[in-house]
Formats: C-alpha cells, sequence, structure tokens
C-alpha cells in the first residue's frame, strides 16, 4: 500500500529551511517503514509432526499445508479467451422481439430473422428461413408462438397456410384482428389451388405470366404424383399442361381442378389426339376426380369463396377437420392450402413481412414436384420479405420422403440441411447420428441437445450458436394460450396414497341379490342366472 505525505511551508521561508524540511519528512517516512522480511519468515510455522497431514490424524490438531507446486501457465490471450467469465457471448443485439433468455450470458436474447439478414457483421446470416426441430413436448410449438406473437408489435404477419391440430386456431382468436379460415365441417368455404394472385409489382408482364403458370401446372403435378406415389410420364405431363391451358382460353385465366378435370375428360374422349395425349389424360383425370366427386369435394374445386386479409396480424388456415379423413388426404390438403396462400402473399411490391409457419412440414415434401415447389419457395423467401418456419419432430420425419437412397430423399435432406437459422430443441437418443450427419452439429451439442428441458433450445444463427430458455420470459396469458397438451392432465387424486377401506363399508361392495334365496342356496345359486319378470311370464 502506497502511503502519501505533504508539507506546507510559509511562504517566507528561505531555500535553506526548505531543505531541512524536506530532510526531516523524509525521515520521518522512513521511520514509519516496516522492516524487510523473507518469504521464510512469513511462511506458516513448521509443524510439529512431519509430512503432509501433520499431526491432524493422530492427535487431531491441524494439518499441514502443502505448498503448491502447480507451474504457471502462458498462453496467448485468444486463448485465455476461452476462461470463464470471458465465455460468455455479446448475442445478437437488440434489435427483434425478447425470446428467451441467454443461458451462457445471462442476457435477454433478441432475434429477428430479417434484421440478422440485413446485418452485414460476422453475426449476419444469408437466409430468413428456420428450421425448428424438436421431440414431443420440448417446448418447441410454444416457443415458435411466442417467437411469431411477439413480431406482431413490430409489423410482421403470421400466416399458417395448414394448422392440422387447430391448436394456432386460438391464438388467432385471441389476437385482436386475426382471422381463421376454417375448411371442411360444412363451412362452405373454398380455395382455389390454381388463382392467379395479385399482380407482381417488380416484374415485367411476361415473367409474370410464367411465374403464375409455373406454379399452376407444379400445383397440378404435385397433386398427381402424390396420389400415384409415382412420377408422371411425358404423355401423362404433356395431357395435364394440355388441359390447363384449354382451362385457361375457356375460363378467361380463371381455372379451377373441376375445369381442369373436365378438359381432361374431353381428351381422353378424343381418339384423334396427338402423341398418344387420350390415354396420358386417364390417370390424372381419376385423381382430380377425388376432388370434384370424392372425399375431397366442396373444397378446392371451384373458385376461392374466401379472400386472405392482407391486414390481420394473423391469417390462420384451420385444416384439422381433414386430417381426419387420412393421411393422404392430409398432404393433398396441405398441398392446395400451400399453394393458395404462396400465390395471395408472392408480391414483393406489399412491402410487408411475413412469417409463414409449416406444421408438419415433411408434408409439403412428399414428391419430387413438391420438393422441387418447397425448394424454389425457400429461395424466394428473401425475396418477399417471406420467412419459411419449417417445423419437424425429428429428422426420421423426412424419411416418408420417397425410397432409401431416392432422389426425393435426398433433395428433402439437402433442403433442410441448407436451412441457415435452427432451433434444435430437445431430441431423443436415436437422433443423435442424423444431427450429426445431416445437420453437421458438434458432438457436444447433440449430447446437450438431448438434456435440454422443456423450452430451452440450441439456436444457430449464421455461424454462432447460443443456448436459450424461451419459457423464462413468458407471461402467464401466454404459457396459458401456447400449451398444447390440454388432452394430457394430472389426476384428480393421488393413486399412490394408502386408502383404508372401512370395515362396514365393506358389505356394500358385495353383490345383492335381486330376490331372496333359499336358506341352502350354495354357490349355484348366485352363480346362476335369475328369471327376469318378462321371463317368467313367459
Amino acid at each position: 500500500m502506497t502511503r502519501h505525505f505533504v508539507t506546507f511551508t510559509p511562504g517566507d521561508t528561505t531555500p535553506a529551511q526548505k531543505r531541512a524540511l524536506r530532510r526531516e519528512a523524509a525521515r520521518a517516512v522512513q521511520g514509519e517503514k516496516p522492516a524487510r522480511s523473507t518469504r521464510k519468515d512469513r511462511a506458516l510455522p513448521e509443524p510439529a509432526v512431519a509430512g503432509p497431514f501433520g499431526p491432524g490424524i493422530i492427535h487431531g490438531g491441524y494439518w499441514n499445508v502443502a505448498k503448491a507446486l502447480i507451474p504457471p501457465h502462458q498462453a496467448t490471450s485468444q486463448h485465455i479467451a476461452g476462461i470463464y467469465p470471458f465465455v460468455a457471448d455479446s448475442g445478437l443485439g437488440h434489435r427483434g422481439p425478447v425470446i428467451g433468455v441467454d443461458l451462457n450470458a445471462d442476457a435477454l436474447w433478441h432475434f429477428s430473422p430479417w434484421e440478422s439478414y440485413i446485418d452485414s457483421s460476422d453475426r449476419g446470416t444469408f437466409s430468413t428461413n428456420i428450421l425448428v426441430l424438436g421431440a414431443y413436448r420440448s417446448g418447441k410449438s410454444g416457443s415458435i408462438k411466442v417467437l411469431t406473437t411477439r413480431s406482431i408489435a413490430f409489423g410482421h404477419q403470421v400466416v399458417v397456410p395448414s394448422d392440422p391440430k387447430g391448436e394456432w386456431v386460438a391464438v388467432a382468436e385471441a389476437i385482436p384482428g386475426g382471422r381463421v379460415i376454417r375448411l371442411g365441417g360444412g363451412t362452405g368455404a373454398r380455395l382455389n389451388p390454381l388463382d392467379r394472385g395479385p399482380r407482381r409489382s417488380d416484374a415485367s408482364d411476361e415473367q409474370h405470366e410464367q411465374m403464375v403458370k409455373q406454379r399452376r401446372i407444379g400445383t397440378l403435378i404435385a397433386l398427381v404424383e402424390m396420389t400415384l406415389n409415382g412420377r408422371l410420364s411425358a404423355v401423362e405431363h404433356a395431357a395435364l399442361m394440355d388441359a390447363l391451358d384449354r382451362c385457361i382460353t375457356a375460363t378467361g385465366d380463371r381455372p379451377t381442378l373441376r375445369g381442369v378435370y373436365e378438359e381432361l375428360g374431353r381428351l381422353a374422349g378424343e381418339t384423334d389426339a396427338a402423341f398418344r395425349a387420350a390415354e396420358g389424360a386417364v390417370q390424372p383425370r381419376f385423381v382430380l376426380r377425388r376432388f370434384v366427386e370424392g372425399d375431397l369435394s366442396g373444397l378446392f374445386e371451384d373458385e376461392s369463396t374466401v379472400e386472405f386479409d392482407q391486414d390481420a396480424p394473423i391469417v390462420v388456415t384451420d385444416t384439422s377437420e381433414l386430417f381426419a379423413r387420412g393421411d393422404l388426404a392430409a398432404q393433398l390438403t396441405q398441398v392446395c392450402s400451400t399453394a393458395w396462400i404462396q400465390a395471395v402473399i408472392s408480391d414483393r411490391g406489399a412491402r410487408r413481412t411475413r412469417y409463414v409457419v409449416r406444421e408438419e412440414g415433411w408434408r409439403d415434401m412428399t414428391s419430387l414436384a413438391s420438393l422441387q415447389m418447397f425448394q424454389q419457395w425457400l429461395k424466394l423467401s428473401r425475396h418477399y420479405g417471406i420467412s419459411n418456419i419449417v417445423i419437424l419432430h425429428k429428422m426420421g420425419d423426412l424419411d416418408a420422403v420417397g425410397d432409401a437412397h431416392s432422389l426425393e430423399r435426398s433433395l428433402a435432406y439437402s433442403i433442410v440441411g441448407d436451412i441457415e437459422n435452427k432451433f434444435i430443441f430437445r431430441v431423443n437418443h436415436q437422433e443423435q447420428t442424423a444431427l450429426r450427419d445431416r445437420l453437421s452439429l458438434p458432438t457436444p451439442h447433440v449430447e446437450m441437445a438431448r438434456h435440454l428441458r422443456k423450452g430451452e433450445f440450441l439456436a444457430y444463427v449464421g455461424q454462432y450458436s447460443y443456448l436459450v430458455d424461451c419459457f423464462a420470459t413468458s407471461t402467464p396469458w401466454e404459457f396459458e394460450l401456447f400449451k398444447t397438451d390440454d388432452a394430457v392432465s394430472p389426476a384428480d387424486r393421488d393413486d399412490a396414497a394408502l386408502r383404508v377401506i372401512d370395515a362396514g363399508d365393506i358389505e356394500s361392495f358385495w353383490p345383492e341379490p335381486r330376490e331372496p334365496l333359499a336358506p341352502d342356496a350354495g354357490l349355484e345359486g348366485w352363480l346362476t342366472p335369475m328369471e327376469t319378470p318378462f321371463e317368467r311370464e313367459l
């Protein structure tokens, strides 16, 4: 500890007197300095018993303090930065809504895919899409609802093209201005997947016409291939395009699935059709018959009866009634509803950023045509200001796409792996290999993902990763609204507690005969069925 001395001298003091005062102050300072001591003098006294333990074990006294023999460690500042607390990351900043708490930095974690996309630093990303992966009851659905609903205050719109479980309906109804489009169940609402959609303000007439045509033919091919579980032949493809062109001409550029179905019927009846187009029209016509006359009729075959609300904070298409009709019906429904949503929001001139939440995302990738449409849509998401949130329960969901080692399955894994932003929730033990091989996650992260609690997830944004607890910032209103396991509730009583039956109540459990038995009635009297009054009358 450094001590300072200050001397005050009168103004009329001579130089000799000043020197004398300085010598006197120096002697006083020197006299107060403690005597120098060696390290040996400052050490603990020698123990009474030699050895590392001293007399502690034998006599209950003190233990000897062993001298530290650890050599000092030298390293560069880059390596020293890995020592806690310097491992705490600075996060993504304060732009965007609060999603949760960064458990490594013990700070609020903000995230917005659009803010990360425009970030030119090393923390920026090159995509606005998000992959969400997690086991059942890991909190992924509730966390995504926290992200999207809190983003509404920042001007973003939430769009759910297909809600198979109806869990987003409650969210839309709870938010002022939310819009719900219900399909099936006698609502009478119809969506036309071949709708033209709004005019793109940033494209020429030729470019816009080409995009509309590609979207329409892509939707038709996806529906047919998904139903047939195979690829269309060249003749069937040509017949489908010919029928679409005829329908566009006949309806004044307002084609419907019913119109294409009828044109395929006319084409199949033409005996002089070129390139055997009549034969190619048979299979696609049988597929579209399901929408016109089958179990999916009244939903997608005619012109739309509802409109997309551009100003609503959240728009949900409720398809829960249709998913009970089978897996194929669910996939066809999701393709049609998604195609209609894509047609009405594909306008960059709208200057509106949107979250497109794709529940059961693997259903959008069940055929080669749907995979190509999905891949193209992900690539154009930045162009339209859209963030696609693809939700999967496990990487094994993609095993339902095509056969093993097929082009479809390889393309599905490639699409999922290319999504730069990833939210990994708790996963099962069987997912370790898939996470390492398919998503290239580090082994420590994979092991950590197995032990995450509900609402915690590993967030991969660009080149950085974060451990986030989403539910740490949830309000009671959000927690009650976003939970999706209402059907599973704890028991209303504790079955583990021992319940003693009173001896007087035992008789109440014994069945009483409806008629008095004879005194000598034995076991046979109890087991013999008694006659009813009706049987006695007979």
